[in-house]
């Protein structure tokens, strides 16, 4: 398997990083920090993202943990954090490579300015030779706190939160390190189970044969499997491996066989590459059968066809198109949802009468629709 990659973002979780007792396992941060560092003098941009916070945290703080209670977890991630970074910096400072960390929530991967903003970031640290240390910004993500009716979240952990960052900096490569050697036919702890090499693509029959969850982290099997789908839909191929396989980062640059490969599909084009994966969804436009044939078939939405607007969103967010409870595709309209309740079902002249001859025809422009059902 050749890897003639250059942009890598490289995932560890939590279980990764700590010991049975659940502490930081210094000795495999350190592992890992030297093989970024090599990977880097062979001339790799590595974007890191990382688990951890909660876990460094709870023995910071020296309390016992209360893993559902979401308070307990985002102080503890408060306080975990520093330590991470603290020992990331001095364990990459070694190989004379500069850290920066960046905490992201879902919300600034859904704006889409906020999210060309990070892009920019990430390429500037990378382009003076520093890696970018990126976690889920615990103390603040909480998809409890969130959100009106229509609104669903776009990554609920660090496997999604990899490949979206991926997906942003157009990556060519995704590896996810975990405690498994990479995906099995069946769990990996029954008699026969088998790793599974290569595949090709992640189908409905494959993701139902999965199970489990991690001891520490949020992430399972199925997390992985579903950042795995995102990424590889986007163009960009995954390998799952486990992190304490002795030179897993550079084994496989080296393209070496290593866990389990997701081939990647056709790249989309980066504006849906945000549309599909990218950005939460803030409502729903509803519309008739005859419309929503058009659409798959490749026409824009027209505000005559829409027949309810759910959620309060503004010009520019995603919004899921259904039809009935099936959602078909997804879009950024030209209208906020205010805008589109008061021309819902008219037709173009209607609108420019209510809303002004400059308003676009358009409720969702072709170009920026992303068919979720073929």
């Amino acid at each position: 398997m050749m890897m003639p990659q250059r942009l890598i973002v490289v995932k560890v979780g939590t279980n990764g990083i700590t010991t049975s007792e659940g502490k930081l396992d210094q000795m495999e941060m350190q592992n890992l920090a030297e093989q970024i560092a090599t990977a880097t003098k062979q001339g790799y941009k590595i974007v890191f993202v990382t688990s951890g916070a909660v876990a460094a945290g709870i023995a910071e703080l020296g309390i016992p943990p209360k893993p559902k209670d979401v308070v307990f977890q985002q102080a503890a991630a408060a306080a975990g954090q520093s330590v991470l970074m603290a020992l990331y910096r001095e364990f990459f400072k070694k190989y004379n490579l500069k850290v920066a960390q960046i905490l992201l929530t879902a919300e600034d991967l859904s704006n889409r300015a906020s999210y060309i903003h990070t892009c920019d970031v990430l390429s500037l640290l990378l382009k003076v030779g520093v890696v970018p240390i990126i976690n889920e910004n615990d103390v603040t993500s909480v998809d409890e706190l969130m959100h009106a009716e229509g609104y669903k979240v776009n990554f609920s952990d660090n496997d999604s939160l990899s490949v979206l960052v991926a997906s942003a900096v157009g990556a060519d490569l995704v590896i996810i390190l975990s405690d498994v050697e990479g995906l099995y036919t069946s769990d990996p702890a029954e008699p026969g189970a088998e790793l599974i090499r290569t595949v090709d693509t992640i189908t409905d029959e494959l993701k139902s044969s999965l199970r489990g969850k991690s001891k520490r982290g949020r992430g399972g099997i199925q997390s992985k499997l579903k950042a795995a789908e995102i990424a590889t839909q986007c163009g960009i191929p995954v390998i799952i491996a486990n992190s304490r396989r002795p030179n897993v980062i550079t084994d496989i640059l080296a393209g070496k066989e290593v866990g389990t490969y997701f081939k990647p599909q056709e790249r989309l084009p980066a504006v849906k590459r945000w549309i599909a994966y990218g950005a939460a969804i803030k409502g729903t436009i509803h519309v008739n059968e005859g419309t929503k044939r058009a659409i798959l078939e490749g026409s824009s939405l027209l505000p005559v066809g829409i027949t309810e607007v759910v959620g309060t969103f503004n010009e520019g967010d995603v919004v899921s198109l259904a039809d009935g409870n099936n959602e078909f595709a997804k879009g950024t309209p030209n209208f906020s949802s205010t805008q589109l309740n008061l021309i819902k079902g008219l037709q173009v002249s209607d609108v420019h009468r209510k809303l002004g001859a400059d308003k676009p025809k358009e409720a969702v422009e072709r170009r920026n629709i992303h068919l979720t059902e073929e």
